[in-house]
């Protein structure tokens, strides 16, 4: 396929890259500074940011778009969501959206705990939640991770809907490696349109 990664320079964003060039696509790795992406005969390199209308040239005739996109250190709020309008106004077939565990509509599986955690975030939470409701909105996939980790890619890793989420506490960590091919999996072969997928190490 030819798919898009938004925040392709970030530490989610990468993995994806790497991930889905492994996988023989044809990627196009959007940054604001993409120039750390590694080489490959199957990349296109596109500086662009979501709050321009440069990013929208950059999404054309995508079939699928994949975002890694966060709220780096310094941003205002509204990247999130702008990202968001970005991918949907592309109408690519579908949209596989990087979000957080206890936020939205997955908040009440999360527990009490990390809800009260994550409302400190404020502006940055509602700008989660937006991009989020975006994006499902138009049938695309949201992924709800818990803390991300460096980690290798876990060999039992596994996805589950919001019902069948584990109770604990805290929400488990997940590596970036793990929930870079949970995303590609969906943008393969789709079980999660329009809705909230989990995606877990075991």
């Amino acid at each position: 396929m030819r798919v898009t990664v938004l925040g392709a320079s970030g530490g989610t964003g990468l993995e994806l890259t790497r991930q889905a060039l492994e996988r023989g696509h044809t990627v196009t790795a959007i940054a604001r500074n993409p120039g750390s992406i590694p080489d490959s005969p199957r990349l296109i390199r596109a500086a662009a940011d979501v709050r321009t209308d440069f990013v929208m040239t950059a999404l054309e005739g995508s079939k699928v778009v994949l975002s890694g996109l966060g709220i780096a250190k310094g941003d205002k709020p509204g990247v999130l969501a702008a990202g968001a309008r970005a991918a949907v106004e592309a109408q690519p077939a579908h949209i596989v959206w990087l979000g957080a565990f206890g936020t939205g509509p997955s908040a009440t599986a999360a527990g009490w705990a990390t809800r009260n955690l994550l409302r400190l975030m404020g502006a940055e939470l509602v700008d989660k939640v937006s991009a989020d409701a975006s994006v499902l909105e138009v049938g695309g996939t949201v992924f709800h991770a818990g803390p991300l980790s460096s980690g290798p890619l876990s060999p039992d890793r596994r996805v589950v809907g919001l019902d069948s989420v584990p109770h604990r506490v805290f929400p488990a960590r997940v590596s970036r490696a793990t929930v870079a091919a949970a995303m590609l999996d969906e943008a393969e072969n789709s079980r999660y349109l329009g809705a909230i997928a989990v995606p877990l190490e075991r």
